[in-house]
């Protein structure tokens, strides 16, 4: 188990951020282990860049440019979900001038 990525994707992951003790992951089916790490990660992603405008995202990625592909990714996330639960966006684009 030691060389297992499993350890690094599944096992820790879920011990560290939802405080899942090891008999509690040993007792659950792997479908769901995976299930609640991809979850994890959907969490992680609509929440990531919280509290950032796109003008600040802009700045900050002069120096770091890994930070627009998390901030896309972010805002990709965000639409899914909003789509998924019915949110009403307004539409973009130059129609909103008045």
């Amino acid at each position: 188990m030691l060389e297992s990525p499993d350890a690094i994707f599944i096992y820790i992951p879920l011990m560290k951020e939802l405080g899942m003790s090891w008999n509690e992951i040993k007792k659950t089916p792997r479908h769901e282990l995976e299930a609640l790490c991809r979850v994890m990660y959907e969490h992680s992603a609509y929440h990531s860049m919280d509290g950032y405008s796109a003008e600040e995202v802009s700045e900050i990625a002069k120096n770091k440019p890994q930070v627009r592909q998390q901030y896309n990714t972010y805002l990709e996330t965000r639409r899914r979900y909003n789509r998924m639960t019915g949110g009403k966006q307004k539409p973009q684009g130059f129609g909103n001038i008045k």
